[in-house]
């Protein structure tokens, strides 16, 4: 059997790249596709939401702030509810909702609660748009507001020429008459037949729109509903550079603040970074540091050159490679003396003097005599022993050398 030895690897580096280069795209497609998947999906879906192109959506609102330059932004963080650190939050209710999901919720001032009055059903052909739209019967609606007010009522009256608030007189004109609460616990900010349009909750510290028509989508076509809508954010505002925030959240656009999106977030984004230089460091040395398998090897080697690495191992725990020198010197006498055909009956002496006739080393100028002279003597060390060694080694390799191209 054969010693040991690297088999042939079955694989070319190019096959090796290509097949490291696919396995990484792919690991990354899918931490991408982990950490990112509930943000690749379509958000324009018909509903009451501010994504929400459709007639009963309120995507047409944000667009009216945003090219009238106010800062608004549709807020998918369920802590911008409760702490963020200023700012007007408008929320929407869904239809048929209840206002209980605001129940263990610590509004942060300051907050719109928009009441829903229409449901619908999406188009099948394009889920952006509805198909239909039907009003929400009162007595639903105030099923879904009696947790926090038990004695409310929603009323639909007839719709006003104008009417007074805050900022001044205003027409509104929104859909299937005018939609108002009414409740004892509620203080009226815009007041119209003893009900309130828009009211304030001194409990719970947020403000109440009970017609959305007058900010969504649908009813904004209608110059007067975008003034009113306009008007009514400038006056809930304490500055003109706070920003407005529509939250999503409520209706299942919520955004998910996993480990693996913090870890591309700032400030988190340095330290990904080095440990993916690490990572690329440490895969670079391994592709250096181990070649092919190999092969299984006899536990007893064979032939010339496993003899003579167990003698080598022999001499090296034993400790007497410095004094191995006189030996090697011997021996390289003997040899060349035989190599060159010098007589038998020559002294050490004469042996040496001829030697040195021969010539120097050609890189250390030294003859034979100056390196018989250090090879007598035990050496310093390993690499003492290799240096003169090797200088002998390479001076009776070019004397056979010049030695054969004279017989020539």
């Amino acid at each position: 059997m054969s010693d040991t030895s690297a088999s042939a690897s079955p694989f070319s580096a190019r096959v090796v790249a290509v097949l490291i280069a696919v396995a990484a795209i792919s690991f990354g497609a899918v931490l991408v596709m982990a950490g990112w998947a509930p943000e690749m999906r379509d958000r324009n879906q018909a509903g009451a939401h501010p994504y929400s192109t459709s007639a009963i959506g309120y995507n047409g609102f944000v667009r009216l702030l945003e090219s009238a330059g106010y800062p608004v932004e549709v807020s998918r963080l369920e802590s911008d509810l409760d702490t963020r650190p200023w700012g007007l939050m408008i929320i929407t209710l869904p239809p048929y909702s209840s206002i209980i999901a605001l129940e263990d919720r610590a509004l942060t001032p300051t907050t719109l609660v928009v009441l829903p009055k229409w449901s619908g059903w999406t188009d099948p052909l394009n889920a952006s748009r509805q198909a239909d739209t039907r009003l929400i019967e009162a007595e639903d609606l105030k099923s879904s507001v009696e947790r926090f007010y038990p004695d409310a009522e929603i009323l639909r009256v007839k719709v006003p020429k104008t009417v007074e608030a805050p900022f001044g007189s205003v027409a509104i004109k929104p859909d299937e008459g005018l939609q108002l609460i009414k409740d004892a616990g509620l203080e009226t900010v815009i007041e119209v037949d003893g009900a309130a349009l828009v009211a304030y909750d001194p409990v719970r510290s947020f403000y109440i729109l009970s017609d959305p028509d007058l900010i969504n989508t649908f009813g904004l076509a209608r110059r007067e509903n975008a003034r009113f809508a306009v008007q009514l954010v400038d006056f809930l505002r304490y500055d003109s550079d706070e920003p407005i925030l529509l939250d999503a959240t409520l209706h299942g656009f919520q955004r998910t603040e996993n480990l693996l999106k913090m870890m591309f977030s700032a400030p988190y984004i340095g330290v990904t970074f080095v440990g993916l230089a690490a990572a690329l460091l440490l895969g670079w040395a391994a592709s250096f540091r181990f070649g092919p398998p190999m092969t299984e090897a006899r536990a007893i080697a064979l032939g010339k050159q496993a003899l003579a690495d167990n003698s080598a191992g022999l001499v090296t725990m034993a400790r007497r490679e410095a004094r191995m020198a006189p030996g090697f010197l011997a021996l390289v006498r003997r040899r060349l003396a035989r190599e060159i055909g010098a007589p038998r009956t020559l002294t050490e002496a004469q042996v040496s003097a001829m030697f040195d006739r021969l010539g120097p080393d050609p890189e250390t100028g030294r003859v034979f005599s100056q390196m018989e002279a250090e090879l007598k003597q035990t050496a310093a060390g390993r690499d003492d022993l290799l240096a003169k060694t090797r200088a002998l080694y390479r001076w009776r390799k070019e004397v056979i050398r010049r030695t054969l191209n004279e017989r020539d």
